[in-house]
């Protein structure tokens, strides 16, 4: 099963760059099993090692969906130049169910190496992505070592439960046990938990700062949960189900989360 990521929000801007390679890092390993069963070469003539990355803007779709597909890539290009890390890097535009249903964006989400969901409003992603072939696609994905991420909006859609303007519903639950709020200060803790009745649903609260991510790296040594390394100038803050002290992590320093 591949890695997870979430990010706090300011995704692709310069200042980004750490998780941006880590999540590259991280996607190293699909590519290459792929590129070793990869015969013949790709008839595009493009190098059968590239890392696969595929951007989905489902969250932006009442915004602008194909600026978010461009920073993606101007984003990742900045990172290729840097690393020599080759990328091939693709914009799926599921927008509503229709797309998300439809094969062409399945196909390319499935031999994925990194699947990432940028922001944009919290409701969409959840509603546009449950229970389509899109879906089903990203799981499979990650089944074989794919990378999946999302940044604010797209990273609360991740999780188990997420809060939107019209109130708290459930994620897509490919991170399990908690709550992501992007673009977090503490001072908005009690905001936070307002929004999401969170004890009730036995989750916890990831409070993610700006140009900041987390990446599961493994099991935690107890198999309680996953370890998470954070990556970025901001910090991470767990809040446990039921309230408590938060553990808070910054860059380099790692998380155990649910899952």
């Amino acid at each position: 099963m591949g890695p997870l990521g979430l990010h706090g929000g300011g995704e692709f801007l310069p200042g980004d760059e750490p998780f941006l390679r880590a999540l590259l890092t991280a996607a190293h390993p699909a590519a290459a099993e792929r590129a070793r069963s990869c015969l013949p070469a790709p008839a595009d003539g493009r190098d059968p090692a590239a890392i696969r990355v595929v951007v989905v803007p489902t969250a932006a779709a009442r915004q602008r969906p194909d600026l978010a597909v461009a920073m993606a890539e101007e984003a990742f290009r900045r990172i290729e130049a840097a690393t020599g890390q080759a990328i091939r890097f693709e914009g799926a535009p599921i927008l509503d169910r229709r797309s998300a249903d439809g094969a062409r964006w399945a196909g390319l989400l499935a031999a994925a190496d990194l699947v990432y969901l940028p922001g944009g409003d919290p409701d969409v992603a959840p509603a546009v992505l449950a229970g389509t072939l899109a879906l089903r696609a990203i799981t499979a994905a990650r089944a074989r070592g794919a990378v999946v991420a999302g940044a604010s909006a797209g990273a609360m859609a991740l999780a188990a439960w997420t809060w939107t303007p019209a109130g708290s519903r459930a994620g897509l639950g490919i991170v399990p046990g908690l709550v992501v709020a992007p673009h977090f200060e503490p001072r908005a803790l009690d905001r936070w938990r307002e929004r999401i009745t969170m004890a009730a649903a036995g989750l916890g609260l990831l409070g993610l700062s700006e140009r900041t991510g987390v990446l599961s790296i493994g099991r935690s040594g107890d198999d309680h949960g996953r370890t998470w390394r954070v990556f970025g100038p901001g910090s991470a803050h767990w809040y446990p189900p039921g309230g408590g002290d938060p553990t808070v992590a910054c860059d380099a320093e790692t998380l155990v989360l649910p899952g």
